[in-house]
């Protein structure tokens, strides 16, 4: 269901690291997964790699000489980055196609979910379920690395992931195309099977230690919980998405 025409690429991820070879990188349309840049650094080369990473609003950190040595011996001039192993997609494209194919879109945004196995474990259900793409955020999300990759049995090369700046704003454009938005909180007395999901539907969901953020509840049309009868209080958030996913598969297959 998810062939979108997206280039796959099966590498692992791979360290370039000197401000020039980052610089070439990023101009040759290289996606960056991360990028670290020593505390303190200046110099005209390096002004002409951040205005180019503020130009193409590429996230860094800004870390300690340390840090970048153990994650190279080489001489990085302060700055590495890691490309990423997969090519992110843009939700404004997807959408289109879903409905051009006369497919009713599901869509999955994570709000914060930054463990790595999580996210490829959840990466793993949504492929199977059908999901047309996941919506992460580009701070505060889960690196896709070889973990990752692995931990989702490859389903992150399968299915687009798309990386936003603003999840707020992805949603209001999702609602403006007609899809409802679903978030899975425990802030709300209706369980997950009473939305319709056989409409065109977002699921979000957030991490185990902060949830959903209050805007994107704010301007959900359904709020929904799983329900829970034994002692512990919450579930994996990959566990959840397994759950609310397959009871949006249950709605749109039941005949």
């Amino acid at each position: 269901m998810q062939d979108f025409s997206r280039p796959i690429k099966k590498e692992t991820n791979q360290f370039i690291f000197g401000i020039r070879a980052v610089i070439e990188a990023i101009e040759s349309g290289k996606e960056l997964e991360s990028l670290f840049i020593q505390r303190g650094l200046n110099g005209g080369l390096l002004i002409e790699l951040k205005t180019l990473i503020r130009e193409r609003n590429i996230s860094y950190q800004q870390v300690p000489i340390e840090k970048l040595n153990r994650l190279t011996r080489k001489n990085h001039q302060g700055v590495v980055a890691i490309i990423s192993p997969i090519t992110y997609q843009h939700i404004e494209d997807i959408i289109p196609l879903v409905y051009e194919r006369g497919e009713v879109p599901l869509i999955l945004m994570l709000d914060g979910v930054t463990d790595i196995r999580n996210f490829g474990a959840i990466a793993r259900t949504a492929e199977c379920a059908g999901v047309h793409a996941i919506i992460v955020p580009q701070k505060g999300s889960a690196e896709i690395n070889p973990d990752a990759i692995k931990t989702s049995a490859g389903a992150l090369f399968k299915i687009p992931v798309c990386r936003v700046d603003s999840l707020y704003k992805t949603a209001k454009f999702l609602q403006e195309s007609g899809l409802q938005l679903i978030s899975c909180t425990e802030k709300t007395d209706d369980t997950i099977y009473q939305p319709d999901y056989t409409s065109p539907s977002v699921l979000i969901l957030g991490s185990e230690e902060r949830g959903i953020s209050d805007d994107l509840i704010r301007i959900s049309e359904h709020l929904a919980k799983i329900p829970l009868f034994g002692e512990i209080a919450s579930l994996n958030v990959s566990v959840s998405t397994g759950v609310v996913v397959y009871e949006a598969i249950r709605q749109r297959t039941k005949k």
